[in-house]
């Protein structure tokens, strides 16, 4: 999988560069940010600028990392999202839950920093 993950501070930014993300992908997606977190990590944000299409196991993913984060006291935060994916994510109700910035750089700013 095409994944980079960067700081920024305390804030680790994961860049997706695959187009689609999807099932067969999230082994590796999730096993990395899931390492973030339990590594200590509590400030994440997940930079999906270069995808235009997530599945419905992609959005569960997501949701569970949001859940995984919370859980520990961090937050996580998707930045790039493209109006596609938006749109498969308010469908499924996952906006309410998952805070979405316009690009990295607002993301980075929403943490207050």
């Amino acid at each position: 999988m095409n994944l980079t993950i960067t700081r920024t501070g305390d804030i680790a930014i994961v860049r997706v560069g695959e187009a689609r993300l999807m099932y067969p992908l999230l082994s590796d997606f999730a096993g990395s940010v899931a390492s973030l977190l339990a590594s200590g990590d509590k400030k994440v944000v997940i930079d999906l600028a270069g995808v235009n299409y997530i599945d419905s196991a992609s959005i569960g993913c997501l949701m569970d990392l949001y859940r995984q984060a919370t859980s520990a006291g961090g937050k996580l935060k998707l930045a790039g999202v493209q109006k596609r994916v938006e749109t498969m994510l308010t469908m499924t109700g996952a906006q309410n839950f998952l805070e979405i910035h316009p690009d990295e750089a607002s993301a980075i700013t929403s943490f207050g920093g």
